[in-house]
């Protein structure tokens, strides 16, 4: 082993041997700079050996030490070090193996498939090749057939005219050459000849017909050959890929669970594509195991189904090409129907909506020992829910009905107060940092606050329902102006896009309104159609919307079940060039910016993908979609194109009736609980 020291004349650094087992050598050190001196001491500051007369001179000053024991301090710091290292080896070694092992399985399926390719094809060919040989065989009969009939036809016919041709060149040469008595003798033999040939009847219509082509449609053909067969694989991955769902730490005996799985890459990335190998098992108290079904949706998420058969402690193992998901398995509490209490909350009834009509909701508060204790979470995956404000009242930083909701740079979140008639303010942790708009005479009164938003100069942009206009406040809550004044009918969510157009859903008459900030209308679309509430860009009850980076408008339509986008000229031009791109979740509906139709969707229920009456919208830097379901009580999340991801676990706090809903400056969701009177903030994986 090689012990590294400096020269305390020059500082350079020189080497010294010591035996690879750690041993002091039988030989000491010696001094470069005094001769024949040995090396006892060490220099802390200088860290380098030297002799007595070192430590005399140039280094008089400094905190020197015996060498031995610096020596022993270096070996138990190296030791430690080296045990470090020495109980990683294992680890790497069985990452080696694992890592190796996925390589070898990857090599042998890539030899089967090309052997399995070679031998599809190969039996193509033959098959190819049988139906060739099938086909000129099939020629040649039918042309040998034809041609049977045509050559008789040719030689009756080519007999008929040798006969005529012979039976009058002999009468020409009787009438021409012929005696009288000659003619007199041939004329009954003759005339008898000529008349039989007269009127004998020969095929003188052809008997077949020439047709015979080989004709096959290799256009079908071609493009079957060119999509014939698929090679299936994804870039999913078990350590960075989650599970989700109630069905991760409870579920009732005899009753179907549910469970969620999103498949991301290595880079955290989701996988939007299906086919990946999943395999569920749920382990009983008694240590039997049974297999869960697994749905592939095709979108990179699964849906894991198991019914638990005994009561007590389960193991749920899920398992992504043969490795654990994060935080698998997954303690399940399995319980009996009858031991979860009662309550008239725990089943299905009709409640006020927030649009002042009628929505069968689905209630999911839940009594809180069912879903939660004071223990530490088992699957700490399972609980996102990191804040929750508020509570019914009508102080500072409580609520009633709290509706849009909406973020700022600076890391704050502002609310919107409907029944307080105020807009209260707090910083990302939850703590209260301003209110305004409460009843008063001042100019900026509140009636019946909606929607919020922030603008980039941080001005708060408040839609007000019953006053019919939106207002304009400082970052500090001053009034400085409203817009919409005599247009607006019942103002209920409120957007800022990247040119500080405000865009207003206007819930009464079923439009979108833009502004610019001064005021001035720049354009409007959609309107109630009763008499076909999916007719493209027609609106029923819109609630919220959010914009993406491509300034393109996504609005929940409330009534219809769906989302609806569109999108509006980029340009600060201010014209009127509004364009559908209108994605309708009962039956989505997608068209370009010329309004050519693309694609459609979705439908009602409850179902991943399905909404019953969706409320607040907002979307993140990857231009996907977050939608707050209203009647489900539940979030999810979609692509940019309208395809399921995931939920937004919220089973450890459940929501109820759900409203506004953003993304802060960190981040994180945070959504209007209105029918608990608080807001929540949410981890997100983007």
């Amino acid at each position: 082993m090689e012990v590294l020291q400096r020269s305390p004349e020059s500082g350079r650094q020189e080497q010294s041997v010591l035996p690879c087992d750690g041993h002091t050598p039988a030989t000491p050190l010696s001094c470069p700079n005094h001769q024949g001196k040995t090396m006892e001491y060490y220099c802390g500051p200088c860290e380098t050996a030297m002799c007595v007369e070192c430590t005399e001179g140039e280094h008089r000053e400094h905190c020197t030490v015996p060498l031995k024991d610096v020596l022993e301090q270096h070996k138990a710091s190296l030791r430690s070090q080296l045990d470090s290292i020495r109980s990683r080896i294992p680890q790497l070694t069985s990452a080696i193996d694992l890592v190796g092992d996925i390589s070898r399985q990857l090599s042998e399926r890539k030899n089967a498939a090309v052997n399995e390719i070679c031998s599809t094809f190969e039996e193509l060919e033959r098959a190819l090749q049988q139906r060739k040989n099938s086909l000129l065989q099939d020629l040649e009969s039918i042309s040998v057939s034809k041609q049977k009939v045509l050559q008789a036809q040719l030689s009756s016919l080519r007999q008929g005219l040798d006969n005529m041709e012979s039976s009058v060149r002999f009468t020409e040469q009787a009438l021409g050459h012929g005696s009288e008595t000659e003619v007199l003798l041939v004329r009954k033999q003759m005339s008898e000849r000529l008349n039989e040939l007269a009127s004998r009847d020969f095929p003188l219509h052809p008997q077949q017909n020439p047709q015979l082509e080989f004709r096959v449609e290799t256009d079908g053909l071609r493009r079957s050959l060119q999509n014939l067969g698929a090679l299936l694989t994804t870039s999913a991955v078990a350590y960075a890929s989650v599970a989700t769902g109630e069905g991760l730490r409870q579920a009732l005996v005899g009753h179907q669970t549910s469970v969620t799985v999103t498949t991301k890459d290595k880079d955290g990335e989701l996988v939007r594509t299906g086919n990946a190998i999943l395999q569920a098992q749920l382990t009983g108290p008694d240590g039997g195991a049974h297999d869960g079904e697994v749905t592939d949706n095709k979108n990179g998420t699964y849906e894991v189904l198991y019914t638990p058969r005994h009561e007590g402690e389960h193991q749920l193992s899920l398992r992504l090409y043969g490795q654990p998901l994060r935080g698998s398995p997954y303690r399940v509490r399995a319980i009996k129907p009858g031991d979860v209490p009662a309550s008239p909350e725990d089943v299905k009834r009709r409640v006020k909506s927030p649009s002042g009509g009628h929505i069968r909701q689905k209630a999911v508060r839940r009594p809180s020992s069912m879903y939660s204790t004071n223990k530490k979470k088992e699957n700490p995956i399972e609980d996102e829910m990191i804040l929750r404000v508020g509570s019914r009242g009508r102080d500072k930083g409580e609520f009633s009905n709290l509706q849009g909701i909406s973020t700022t740079s600076n890391n704050r979140i502002v609310v919107a107060d409907s029944n307080n008639q105020c807009i209260q303010v707090f910083s990302n942790e939850g703590q209260f940092k301003l209110r305004f708009g409460v009843r008063g005479r001042s100019p900026g009164q509140l009636q019946r606050p909606t929607g919020v938003a922030v603008d980039m100069n941080g001005d708060i942009i408040v839609a007000d329902y019953d006053n019919r206009w939106v207002s304009i406040f400082s970052p500090e809550g001053k009034f400085k102006n409203k817009v919409g004044v005599g247009r607006l009918m019942g103002p209920k969510g409120v957007a800022v896009d990247r040119n500080g157009h405000l865009i207003v859903v206007d819930n009464k008459s079923c439009c979108i309104f833009i502004f610019q900030s001064n005021g001035k209308l720049v354009g409007r679309f959609g309107g109630r159609n009763p008499g076909d509430k999916q007719q493209t860009g027609t609106l029923d009850g819109p609630h919220f919307l959010a914009v993406n980076n491509k300034n393109e408008i996504i609005v929940t339509d409330f009534h219809n079940h769906s989302v609806k986008v569109r999108v509006h000229c980029s340009s600060h031009c201010g014209c009127h060039c509004l364009h559908d791109f209108i994605a309708s979740f009962l039956s989505l509906q997608v068209y370009s910016a010329e309004g050519e139709f693309l694609f459609k969707f979705g439908s009602h229920g409850e179902g991943n993908g399905q909404f019953n009456a969706p409320t607040g919208v907002a979307v993140d830097s990857n231009g996907n979609i977050i939608v707050a379901d209203w009647g489900n009580s539940r979030i999810q999340v979609f692509d940019s194109s309208g395809s399921f991801l995931s939920y937004i676990n919220t089973m450890a706090d459940p929501l109820y009736g759900p409203q506004g809903l953003a993304l802060t400056s960190d981040g994180h969701v945070v959504v209007a609980d209105s029918g608990n009177h608080c807001f929540k903030v949410y981890r997100y994986l983007q």
